[in-house]
């Protein structure tokens, strides 16, 4: 599998978690923002990537 393959599967993982956590509890939760924050990043670096090949 590859780096991009691997971001990818990571970034779902995120998604998916954050769903979850947003189901469960307030949006304004600590969880809930730590979660999010870890996401914005991943798919920043994602696709700035993206953008330079």
């Amino acid at each position: 599998m590859g780096e991009k393959d691997e971001t990818l599967k990571i970034i779902e993982g995120l998604r998916r978690k954050l769903n979850k956590l947003a189901r469960e509890r307030p949006l304004t939760d600590p969880q809930i923002i730590l979660v999010s924050q870890k996401l914005d990043t991943l798919l920043n670096e994602y696709y700035k990537r993206q953008k330079n090949t």
